[in-house]
């Protein structure tokens, strides 16, 4: 099998796995508070939708030769960013959420092998590679949050499970070392905010060594504040 074949099936298979995870988000038993410092299961798959939405419309302009628009950032925590998701319906937020999967999956698969891998072929990719884009919307990005409902909703122990078999499946697909180092990077995150610093400490070691892209986000990142207190992060993160 070529490379880039590989790299096609396993960004199908992460979509996938990220997708199974939000079905299963959304038939949740979880009763308790919900708002902007809690989200609820039905606004979490809405917005996580939205984002998937937006690499469904770049991969439309990638393959049309046109430049998409550009796309302002979310802020996580504000009630009117939370109240736009928490008035749409579960049912309209499931059919959208299915559609939108669907469609993503079916623009990989349409993707030239090019565009897929080359960056240069689309100056507003900006370096960065097209394959890995629709991961970090598609895989990284769903399964961060799914892990932070986990978190805040008191179940840490499914998190870090949750991030446990992500990583496992970047492995199993045989995904680039980029995307495994986000998928421990995410695992380290939730390991921090679970209390298993040792381990959320030999996670983020690994992480960095597989993308050393990461290592910017950690030195701020707010879920790694438990290694940071204790003083493992600087360790860590010394040149």
């Amino acid at each position: 099998m070529d490379d880039t074949r590989r790299l096609r099936s396993a960004i199908v298979g992460l979509l996938g796995f990220a997708a199974a995870e939000e079905e299963m988000l959304l038939t949740s038993d979880i009763a308790c508070h919900s708002g902007p410092d809690r989200w609820a299961d039905v606004p979490l798959v809405a917005h996580t939708t939205e984002f998937k939405f937006q690499q469904v419309e770049r991969i439309r302009a990638v393959r049309s030769g046109q430049t998409p628009r550009a796309y302002e950032e979310i802020d996580h925590s504000s009630p009117a960013t939370y109240s736009t998701y928490a008035v749409r319906s579960a049912d309209e937020v499931i059919d959208d959420f299915r559609r939108t999967t669907a469609e993503l999956v079916d623009g990989v698969r349409a993707l030239s092998d090019a565009d897929l891998v080359d960056p240069a072929r689309h100056p507003w990719l900006r370096g960065r590679t097209l394959w890995l884009q629709i991961i970090v919307r598609g895989f990284w990005h769903p399964t961060g949050h799914a892990a932070d409902y986990y978190l805040q909703h008191k179940w840490p122990d499914r998190a870090v499970a949750l991030q446990e078999q992500a990583l496992a499946t970047t492995r199993y697909l045989g995904a680039p070392d980029q995307a495994a180092g986000m998928a421990a990077y995410s695992l380290a995150c939730a390991q921090a905010q679970a209390g298993v610093l040792d381990e959320a400490s030999k996670t983020l070691k690994e992480a960095i060594t597989l993308n050393p892209d990461v290592r910017a986000n950690a030195s701020r990142d707010a879920d790694l504040a438990p290694l940071r207190d204790n003083g493992q992060l600087t360790a860590i993160l010394a040149p």
